[in-house]
C-alpha cells in the first residue's frame, strides 16, 4: 500500500515538472541589429547609438575643427575619456563609448588615438618586441601620438511616475577639453524622453 502511494506520488510530481516545462517555454526571434525595440523603456541600444551618432555631428560641425587646422596645418587628435553613468539605472557606457569613437574615427575629420586601457597592453606588446622581435620590425618607444582633445561626459536621468504610467528623462552631457590649455571648445546635450504605461498594476 505505502509502494503504491509512493508511485502516485512520484507520477503526480513528474506531471507537475512537465507541466511547468511546457509552460515556460522560451521563444526566440531573431532581428536586424538596427531594429528599434524598446521593451522596458530603459536605455538601450537604439539610444546608445542614435545619441553618438546625432552628438558626434554636433561636435565636427563646430569651428574649433577648422581653428584648429588653420593653426596647425593637420587634423586635430581625439581621445574619448570617461563617460560617467550618473543616472537611477544600470547602464553599460562601454557600448556607448564605442558608438562615439567609431563615429569619430569613421568621420575623417579627425585623428584618433587608443584610450588607457588599450594604450596599456598596446605599451606589453611594444616592450615585448624589444626582447623578441627582429630589427627591422620591433617598434621603438617614445613614438606615441598624443592627443589635443579629450571627450568626456556624463549620462543622467530623471524619473516622475504615478500609478501605471512612468516618465523617464535622459540627458547626455558631453564636452571637448583641449588637453594642453584644458580649454573647453565643445559641449553638447543630447534629450530623451519616454513615456512608460503598464495597465493594472503600479511600478
Amino acid at each position: 500500500m505505502k509502494i503504491s502511494i509512493s508511485v502516485t506520488y512520484l507520477f503526480l510530481f513528474l506531471v507537475m515538472v512537465a507541466f511547468i516545462g511546457c509552460s515556460q517555454r522560451k521563444t526566440v526571434t531573431r532581428v536586424e541589429p538596427g531594429t528599434t525595440i524598446d521593451l522596458s523603456g530603459e536605455w538601450n541600444d537604439t539610444d546608445s547609438r542614435l545619441v553618438a551618432e546625432e552628438m558626434i555631428s554636433d561636435v565636427l560641425s563646430r569651428p574649433w575643427v577648422g581653428e584648429f587646422k588653420g593653426a596647425n596645418q593637420k587634423a586635430p587628435t581625439v581621445i574619448v575619456g570617461t563617460v560617467r553613468n550618473r543616472s537611477s539605472e544600470h547602464i553599460a557606457t562601454i557600448p556607448f563609448i564605442k558608438n562615439l569613437e567609431r563615429e569619430l574615427i569613421n568621420s575623417g575629420r579627425v585623428d584618433f588615438v587608443a584610450n588607457k586601457e588599450e594604450r596599456s597592453e598596446v605599451r606589453d606588446e611594444r616592450q615585448d618586441q624589444q626582447d623578441n622581435a627582429s630589427d627591422e620590425t620591433v617598434k621603438k618607444f617614445r613614438q606615441e601620438t598624443g592627443a589635443d582633445f579629450m571627450l568626456q561626459g556624463d549620462i543622467t536621468t530623471i524619473i516622475d511616475q504615478a500609478g501605471g504610467e512612468k516618465v523617464k528623462y535622459y540627458q547626455v552631457n558631453l564636452e571637448l577639453v583641449n588637453i594642453e590649455s584644458n580649454k573647453k571648445v565643445w559641449i553638447g546635450e543630447k534629450k530623451i524622453k519616454k513615456v512608460v504605461s503598464q495597465s493594472g498594476t503600479k511600478f
